[in-house]
């Protein structure tokens, strides 16, 4: 494997860091830990937004030197006493209180996350078309290396530019270029940073609400990690739990299961015998619900993963504005200044998470102790108008989070505006939001499987918090019981489950928030996440990108697992108490003769069983993983090329490393339909014959895969693909018309073109064959010659 590449990029993380550690220390100056692991994403925030805007002019050296300039100035405002260094004199600023132990802490469980995504991805490195997007995404990746602007023109849709968020492509390739790595090796160490980063912020956020909360900090950091790093749903579990069941029991239940579920009675009932990594994300009928573990096995790098380390990073400057009192306005503006850079970036990464960017900054808003009217001028008239009243009290909060939040919403769309001028309004195929149906809705079951970790432990949580010294009475204990039980029946009625697995969450949390003495930030990540279930179980975004509900769901589901993963620290952390005690991750000592001990000792039993039953699966699928058939151990995307297609892979050698810029390039379409001839492959998208030679190359094709009747719309892709058919197969005067309308530069002549085409005519004067190699020919148009 490439050691050196690993270590080179190590070094660069390490820059990063420590470049980004001041800003980060100002940032979060108010949290426990300082914001430690939270410097990578802040250095990528400063790093990148310069480097997108200077892009747009020209893409190359200017846009790098722009964004590590940004960064490095950013970094010396923020860590250096500028007064003594008008003087000549170079220190730190005062009051820079940066927590060195923290930052070891966060730095190593950055490492262990890092090498763990490296070593999965050495083991199956390559950017195969099936089972996932690794065609579209490397394609991104290397249309950015090619490109002298931005955006970068589609590889997919020649002479256009890319209508899909390319923001954590374009970090990558950032982060390509500072570590000198061709993306072919780029694109798997910057899907490991990504995980890295990920992890790390969970351990951060984690760590930093729990002690906040009195907790043991450290612990709720790692199981934060664990359950953002490595936990899975209880699909894998369920099965172990199922086979133990006696057998008259077994079927009946399993038969339950796959009812209202996208598994078979025999896939229920099944051993680890069939065990397969792909059967935990497929629970739901119709959706994808993905997590992370699975994501990074499945090693597409893609816009629902990156987005996430910059969804904890707003999750933390939210954590950072709950903490701020009320007198501190300028730092409290200064924390939601910094979320609107954070989600104008995270417009053009992952344009789906960019609501619960803000999401997360209105729930933190409005119930921190801070009253968020006072972030305007004014503030003394409000004071006065709002007076003694709750009622006018609760509604000015609300009112006032609504505005700053708002502000800072339309702030980031108007930063991102140059991509969503672009890529949102440019057209593609129509998108409404819908709701759904009471048949569409997710059951009992399959919510339990997905979420019921997540379930139990929140609440086990409230209700350790509803019974607290100043807790709920008898009274409104059985108020709170009657009004669940009631949901529970009025959810079964109408087919609406979240109604009462989750959206007593919401409420719930909401009233913790605004009446508890002590409201924690714990609660408003379960608050977030739940709203977030709650609203997919309503409504969905009717699309081109899978059919009903799939797409919404697939990603939203990445959103609520990091947020309430990284709850789950804190959460659980609080179940074990002070049977842990500060700073020591040791077993506790058990009093079996007291009651505190034995609630001690069902709390930490609650724990384990949580930590065993969420690590079934990633036991099996890494050591799966591991085992499964390979030829060697590399970071080389594009090595199983040669590997496995080799007539071809020559070919796809020369064009990457022999043509510059983006000339056009003909191919067959990504997609079988056609209206003049018989389409002989089998497999298009999702399959090696979807137009490898521009996916793996960046070299544009006139039209690629159908993804582009999303982006463009119906009309304009099969339009193309009717052109394409013509320039193949047409007469020559149209053939030669056509390839002058649309700059054609070269045509690729190989396998697929054959199964689509048969025999096709390059006996003619304005095709020059320039490579030859395998079952491929490339020619090129000499346009001086055409008719």
């Amino acid at each position: 494997m490439e050691y050196a590449l690993v270590v080179r990029w190590l070094l660069l993380f390490a820059a990063l860091w420590a470049v980004g550690l001041p800003l980060a220390t100002r940032l979060f100056r108010r949290l426990p830990g300082r914001g430690a692991g939270f410097a990578l994403p802040v250095s990528l925030v400063a790093l990148t937004l310069p480097a997108y805007y200077v892009g747009h002019l020209s893409f190359g050296s200017a846009a790098l030197v722009a964004g590590v300039g940004t960064l490095l100035v950013a970094s010396a405002v923020a860590g250096l006493d500028l007064g003594a260094l008008r003087r000549g004199d170079l220190r730190l600023a005062p009051g820079l209180d940066i927590d060195r132990r923290a930052v070891a802490d966060a730095a190593a469980v950055f490492l262990v996350a890092f090498l763990f995504a490296v070593a999965l991805r050495a083991l199956d490195p390559a950017v195969h078309a099936g089972g996932g997007e690794k065609f579209l995404d490397f394609g991104l990746l290397q249309s950015l290396a090619r490109a002298s602007v931005l955006p970068p023109e589609d590889m997919w849709f020649a002479g256009e530019p890319v209508r899909y968020y390319y923001g954590g492509h374009l970090v990558s390739t950032l982060l390509a270029r500072l570590a000198g790595t061709d993306p072919s090796f780029a694109y798997n160490l910057a899907l490991a940073g990504f995980f890295g980063l990920l992890v790390t912020a969970a351990f951060e956020l984690g760590r930093g609400v729990a002690t906040a909360a009195g907790a043991n900090g450290r612990l709720a950091g790692l199981l934060s990690a664990f359950f953002v790093g490595f936990a899975s749903n209880l699909v894998t579990a369920g099965r172990f739990l199922l086979a133990a069941l006696p057998e008259g029991l077994r079927r009946p239940v399993a038969q339950a299961v796959a009812e209202r579920s996208q598994y078979t009675v025999s896939q229920v009932l099944a051993g680890t015998s069939s065990f397969s990594y792909w059967d935990a994300s497929r629970v739901i009928p119709g959706t994808i619900n993905e997590f992370p573990l699975f994501a990074w096995l499945n090693g597409d790098l893609h816009a629902h993963m990156m987005g996430t380390p910059f969804l904890l990073l707003a999750a933390g400057l939210a954590f950072a504005y709950f903490r701020t009192p009320e007198e501190a306005v300028g730092e409290r503006r200064l924390l939601v200044a910094a979320t609107t850079l954070v989600g104008a970036l995270q417009v053009v990464v992952d344009t789906w998470s960019f609501p619960s960017v803000f999401g997360v900054l209105f729930l933190g808003t409005v119930f921190a102790p801070a009253r968020p009217w006072t972030l305007f001028p004014g503030r003394e008239r409000v004071r006065s108008v709002v007076g003694d009243s709750p009622v006018a009290g609760e509604v000015a909060r609300l009112v006032g989070a609504v505005a700053a939040v708002g502000l800072a919403g339309v702030a980031a769309a108007g930063l991102a505006s140059p991509f969503l001028l672009g890529a949102v309004a440019g057209g593609g195929s129509a998108r409404t939001v819908e709701l759904l149906s009471p048949d569409q809705r997710s059951g009992f079951g399959a919510l339990a499987l997905v979420h019921g970790a997540f379930l139990a432990a929140f609440a086990g949580y409230y209700v350790r918090r509803l019974g607290s010294r100043d807790g709920l009475g008898r009274r409104e204990w059985a108020v709170l019981i009657g009004s669940v039980a009631a949901l529970t029946v009025v959810a079964a009625a109408q087919s609406f489950a979240a109604l009462a697995l989750v959206a007593p969450l919401v409420a719930v949390g909401w009233v913790l928030l605004r009446f508890a003495d002590d409201p924690r930030f714990e609660t408003v990540l379960v608050v977030a996440g739940a709203g977030l279930v709650t609203l997919v179980e309503l409504v969905y975004v009717n699309e081109q990108a899978g059919p009903g509900r799939m797409n919404t769901v697939f990603k939203t589901y990445m959103q609520v697992w990091v947020l309430w993963g990284s709850a789950m620290g804190a959460v659980l952390a609080g179940f074990v108490g002070d049977a842990v005690a500060a700073g020591d991750v040791s077993l506790p000592r058990v009093d079996l003769g007291v009651r505190g001990g034995a609630v001690r000792v069902a709390g930490v039993g609650f724990v384990v069983l949580l930590v065993a039953s969420t690590s079934v699966y990633g036991g099996l699928a890494v050591v799966d993983h591991a085992n499964s058939p390979r030829q060697e151990e590399t970071l080389d995307a594009t090595a199983f090329a040669e590997w496995r297609h080799g007539n071809e892979s020559t070919a796809i050698a020369w064009l990457d490393e022999t043509v510059e810029g983006n000339p056009t390039m003909l191919t067959a379409p990504g997609t079988t339909w056609s209206e003049t001839v018989t389409d002989e492959r089998e497999t298009v998208m999702y399959g090696w014959r979807g137009n490898p030679e521009s996916s793996l190359t960046g070299v544009p094709t006139v039209a690629g895969w159908a993804h582009e009747v999303g982006y463009r719309g119906p009309e304009a892709y099969y339009d193309r693909v009717r052109d394409v058919d013509a320039m193949y197969v047409g007469s020559e005067s149209t053939r030669a018309r056509l390839i002058e309308q649309y700059d054609v530069q070269y045509v690729w002549v190989g396998p697929g073109e054959r199964a689509r085409y048969g025999e096709i005519e390059t006996d003619v004067a304005w095709l020059t064959p320039v490579h030859r190699s395998g079952s491929v020919a490339v020619y090129e148009v000499e346009e001086a010659r055409l008719p």
